[in-house]
């Protein structure tokens, strides 16, 4: 029986209101390339990853800039996103479904998370290879949270001991995750991200602890933290 491949989908169809920017987030310039480079050229070197889907907004002016810089050495495929991520994740799924085994594994990543380590991916690849269900990228949570009342005063200290932060990718079958997303909008289920789609279908996912610097570039700031992580000695090393 042939082992199942695996593949990553990066959806890029949003437009990042919180940033301010007139140019979306994952095109912003980050240590001399568009944020989106770096997270495509992390997956696109590694190995185990037979191919890459990204999906980008219907009138997208900058992918064709990052599309010439990239060194393509395995496929790369280009679809239309949605109006919101998991529309643009379901476009990709059903690319996929064209052309690879519903058995085949998929590794849904931010298109503005520029620092996925390589490590990460072969941790995802070693727990989640016989896993039933898949799992994603997590870090425990470290900080003291507080829930809010409606007059923005602190109600409760929530216990953060059983508490993470989801990250990407997530890593799903191919077949599992394109019907569980499928069902989720059809209910009319905006989920954010893909293990929320697997849970409202019943599913557990693994959470597999990664780097806590694995950010997404969310506000202006996060440019200058992101910057600091990718030109860092180590990170060369």
């Amino acid at each position: 029986m042939t082992s199942p491949r695996h593949w990553a989908l990066v959806p890029a169809a949003g437009i990042g209101k919180r940033m301010g920017s007139a140019v979306p987030k994952q095109y912003l310039p980050l240590a001399g390339r568009p944020v989106i480079t770096h997270a495509l050229a992390t997956l696109l070197a590694h190995p185990r990853l037979a191919g890459v889907v990204v999906a980008i907004g219907a009138e997208d002016e900058w992918w064709p800039t990052v599309a010439a810089e990239l060194t393509a050495v395995k496929p790369l495929r280009v679809v239309t996103g949605g109006a919101e991520r998991c529309h643009s994740v379901l476009n990709g799924l059903e690319a996929l479904r064209e052309r690879v085994a519903l058995t085949d594994w998929v590794l849904v990543h931010d298109a503005a998370r520029p620092c996925l380590a390589a490590e990460d991916l072969d941790r995802l690849f070693t727990e989640l290879v016989d896993d039933p269900v898949g799992g994603l990228l997590a870090v425990p949570v470290r900080d003291t949270l507080k829930q809010a009342d409606a007059t923005g005063r602190v109600a409760a200290t929530v216990d953060r001991s059983r508490l993470w932060h989801a990250l990407t990718p997530q890593m799903f079958r191919l077949g599992m995750l394109h019907e569980a997303l499928d069902a989720a909008l059809t209910r009319g289920l905006l989920v954010t991200d893909e293990a929320a789609a697997m849970e409202a279908a019943g599913y557990a996912p693994r959470l597999v602890e990664g780097r806590a610097d694995n950010l997404k570039i969310t506000r202006p700031e996060d440019l200058a933290l992101a910057e600091f992580y990718l030109t860092r000695p180590a990170a060369a090393s």
